[in-house]
């Protein structure tokens, strides 16, 4: 705690606290936000986001855990927010149980150039031990949630730049809000990570080389199944 009576954190800590909430945030506010938030994330836009994260929490009615909001509170007020906006979030016991349905492995759309952009930029990607795709019901196509088996490294070069890299890239095919969920090796996913990885099929693991062929449409190959971690 400084001498102004507010506690202190290091860049990393509130990079990692803010990304932290961002993730647990997912299937909870919408992907478009849910997106540009990351990405300043990733970018560094701190004075932006120590104001814009508890507002969208705030005008969509978003209620947090108390170990979110204290990870919340590490962001924020580590860049100079004002913690009366954290207060101010609503509560919640616990993360809520998805909304939103994934489409069983092998049911849904299949590999596709996109998939195979993923797995050929996983290996270059520091740290990373998998990437899995799985596909979401929308009210229209599904839609892409790619989880990332991230890097233990939560430095400012961690987890919050991979997701921003990643966002960048799906964007750059045509994906205009990519959902991609980077967890560390100590994230305790959320109900809605749990449910994503129960239909994900695996994109690329470290130490295999297999590649399923890209094919469309329903009844495609599915590709190999895992448990998370």
């Amino acid at each position: 705690m400084d001498q102004n009576g507010t506690v202190s954190s290091s860049a990393d800590e509130a990079e990692q606290a803010c990304h932290d909430v961002l993730l647990a945030m997912a299937g909870r506010l919408p992907d478009r936000l849910l997106w540009r938030l990351r990405d300043w994330l990733s970018s560094g836009a701190h004075v932006a986001l120590r104001t814009a994260l508890p507002r969208a929490l705030l005008r969509h009615r978003v209620g947090v855990s108390e170990d979110e909001r204290a990870r919340l509170r590490t962001a924020v007020l580590a860049w100079g927010g004002p913690a009366r906006l954290v207060d101010a979030v609503l509560h919640v016991d616990a993360a809520p149980e998805p909304t939103a349905g994934f489409v069983e492995p092998g049911r849904g759309p299949g590999w596709d150039d996109t998939d195979l952009v993923l797995r050929a930029l996983a290996p270059v990607a520091g740290g990373v031990t998998a990437v899995r795709r799985a596909w979401r019901h929308g009210s229209g196509a599904p839609v892409r949630v790619v989880l990332v088996d991230g890097p233990a490294d939560a430095s400012a070069g961690g987890r919050a730049a991979l997701t921003g890299a990643l966002q960048r890239a799906l964007r750059a095919r045509g994906e205009s809000d990519p959902c991609v969920e980077v967890l560390g090796p100590t994230t305790v996913p959320t109900p809605y990570h749990r449910a994503a990885l129960a239909a994900a099929e695996v994109l690329w693991r470290r130490g295999t080389d297999r590649v399923p062929p890209a094919r469309t449409g329903l009844g495609a190959e599915a590709g190999e199944l895992v448990g998370h971690g």
